[in-house]
């Protein structure tokens, strides 16, 4: 049986004291602990910024890549050897703004791997500029006067792009998100979470005690996962009332369903002795 300290490592996290990013690493040890997963059988990816660091902090293999890339080299993984158990971890800057395109293709791919943002509204690790989830009028060191742009919906984006599994949790709440973790990674496709992460250094706005006044369990309040359109109605809803949970999930065929190469054997699994690249290699040389 995997144990929590079997995740752990000798260096220590140097989030700021009181990040939240501290609660996601908790409840991500614990689903993986809760799940039996061998460290051995996980990959994690991260992008660039403080979430990017997490592969750092837990016992697994990991890669961190560059900015807004995560998603593309996670699929990579996940289609060389499907056997592995693959999460992406990024911030809002990472996923929804250089990599919105990898979040978009994503989403509608269905690939068997979790994807998790740390979505704290702000550019924390450059010290506090707008991000795309940033709300409107926020003043920032990058908008001054206040942000102009709507905010970033990622849940519905999320939803509209074809995910088959969406979700968001709080930082703030290990239990709660570990839940969602469970849920996720028992998802059979692709299963994204948006996790609501404050961050206490850089956004003095949407704090701890601001979400704990305003979230509420949507699965408590009898919302039907299964349904798409109420599903998107949930996800516009934002302010007083913040919804957390499980917003959609449907079972639809993987993309690796679709490849009818790794049906049996993982690709990295396959035999490669009976196969002659010389010919190939002549070309390049």
């Amino acid at each position: 049986m995997v144990k929590m300290t079997d995740l752990n490592v000798i260096e220590r996290p140097n989030w700021c004291p009181g990040c939240a990013n501290f609660g996601i690493l908790i409840a991500l040890k614990g689903a993986i602990v809760e799940l039996n997963i061998e460290p051995e059988n996980i990959a994690m990816i991260s992008g660039i910024g403080c979430s990017g660091k997490l592969p750092h902090w837990i016992r697994t293999y990991g890669l961190h890549g560059i900015h807004g890339r995560a998603l593309p080299v996670a699929t990579a993984i996940k289609l060389s050897n499907n056997g592995l158990a693959v999460f992406t971890v990024g911030g809002d800057g990472d996923g929804y703004g250089i990599g919105m395109c990898h979040f978009i293709h994503t989403m509608r791919r269905n690939i068997d791997m979790t994807y998790i943002v740390h979505n704290n509204m702000i550019y924390g690790l450059t010290t506090g500029q707008t991000s795309p989830t940033s709300e409107k009028g926020v003043r920032t060191k990058s908008t001054p006067s206040g942000v102009i742009e709507v905010p970033v919906n990622p849940i519905a984006l999320a939803i509209s792009a074809g995910a088959t599994f969406v979700a968001r949790s709080f930082g703030g709440d290990v239990k709660h998100l570990q839940k969602t973790i469970l849920a996720a990674v028992r998802h059979r496709g692709l299963s994204f979470i948006d996790v609501l992460q404050p961050c206490v250094s850089f956004n003095f706005i949407n704090t701890y005690d601001w979400y704990k006044q305003r979230i509420y369990d949507i699965q408590d309040a009898g919302h039907d996962k299964a349904d798409k359109i109420k599903a998107l109605i949930k996800s516009q809803e934002w302010g007083e009332h913040i919804p957390i949970g499980i917003f959609y999930e449907v079972l639809s065929p993987t993309y690796e369903d679709e490849l009818p190469q790794i049906k049996d054997t993982p690709l990295v699994k396959q035999p490669i002795d009976n196969i002659d690249i010389s010919g190939l290699m002549d070309d390049f040389t």
